[in-house]
């Protein structure tokens, strides 16, 4: 045998293998959150505690639980239409765990219906989904109006081995109503079908299962290096000024339902009790940039305050080739006396500016040195 031959086969063997761990995980992952989602739905049907805690149970769930990462109130309504959209996972998990404590001894399956009989939709059964989609993938097929289109999307999913990106363009543009006007079916879905492969290292950057094995998440900052730069020293700028900046967070992930945001910088600021978002920019100031950094503060305003914590402050740093721009979003605030102290505390906006500036100076000029070598 040529040595060639035997890294060859190596490689095929260790391939083999990540691959089979990574379906392990994603396998994992969704069982998990279908059982979370019928555990819950059960504790519901049975009434208890509904009186002390009504609409505010999932939140004091969630908060009883937050030294797990990723159950957070929003996913465990997530977790329980999960459970409700697909009840055929039952007989994969009862297939996996027959004699565990994982499944309750008297289920609510009866109370939700395993088929719709009046409409005859058909069901991809419990195995095939849990194999080939993962958690992400559910999340968006949820989305459907109906069972017959939850059907069609799961189908192409698994005939075609989507990535969560590809599925997402299906539903976007309307793969589902364009097939079903369409006289040439097949046509349609033909042109949006591509052969996929799917990475290993494309799988583990899911935030949800950097969170399900309590993996840190090592997220690119950018692909642009000026912006990374900049990230980079106005993280130490900020905290030198000596004005009340304690950092808290880089590249902080929220996310709302399926879509994923990053903060590119998180400080408290001890002075004026309140978080600082940092947001930067390549290009022109948008009313887009606005509007996010808007979500980011209305974000933290809901889930990140406690008492005694002032409205969060937003920063947008827009940085251009030849210009930089400031824009402050004080997330609303009404306070006359705290919104003195804000702009005591902050740094000025020609301060800000300047930095940008020079950050983009020294950067250019670098790129400019290196080009001469």
């Amino acid at each position: 045998m040529e040595l060639s031959n035997l890294v060859e086969q190596i490689n095929q063997i260790h391939d083999y293998f990540q691959k089979e761990a990574v379906q392990q995980v994603n396998t994992s992952l969704t069982i998990r959150n279908w059982l979370v989602g019928l555990r819950l739905y059960e504790y519901e049907q049975k009434g208890q505690d509904r009186a002390a805690y009504g609409t505010r149970l999932y939140k004091v769930i969630a908060k009883q639980l937050a030294s797990i990462k990723g159950l957070s109130e929003s996913r465990l309504y997530l977790c329980k239409d999960f459970y409700l959209g697909y009840p055929q996972i039952f007989l994969t998990v009862s297939r996996k765990f027959p004699s565990s404590q994982l499944l309750p001894q008297t289920t609510v399956l009866q109370s939700v219906s395993l088929q719709d009989e009046t409409l005859d939709i058909p069901q991809n059964e419990g195995d095939l989904l849990v194999s080939r989609l993962s958690f992400s993938h559910f999340i968006e097929i949820l989305k459907a109006e109906t069972p017959l289109k939850r059907f069609f999307y799961e189908t192409e999913c698994i005939k075609n081995n989507w990535n969560l990106q590809e599925l997402k363009r299906a539903i976007e543009t309307l793969l589902f109503e364009r097939t079903g006007l369409s006289i040439d079916k097949e046509s349609v879905i033909q042109k949006i079908r591509q052969k996929t492969v799917l990475k290993v290292t494309d799988v583990m950057r899911n935030p949800y299962i950097l969170e399900f094995l309590e993996l840190k998440e090592a997220h690119e900052y950018s692909e642009k290096e000026l912006e990374t730069a900049i990230i980079n020293h106005l993280q130490d700028f900020l905290i030198e000024l000596g004005r009340g900046f304690c950092f808290e967070a880089r590249q902080k992930r929220i996310t709302f339902d399926n879509e994923h945001y990053f903060i590119d910088l998180v400080f408290y600021h001890r002075i004026l009790r309140c978080h600082v978002l940092i947001d930067l920019k390549i290009g022109s100031f948008d009313h887009a940039d606005a509007g996010q950094m808007n979500l980011y503060l209305n974000y933290y305003r809901e889930n990140e305050m406690i008492e005694g914590d002032n409205p969060p402050v937003g920063i947008i740093l827009c940085a251009q080739k030849n210009d930089a721009l400031v824009h402050y979003a004080t997330g609303g605030l009404s306070q006359q006396v705290f919104v003195s102290k804000y702009l005591v505390n902050l740094p000025k906006a020609e301060e800000l500016k300047r930095f940008v500036e020079r950050e983009q100076n020294y950067f250019k000029t670098k790129v400019q040195n290196k080009d001469k070598l």
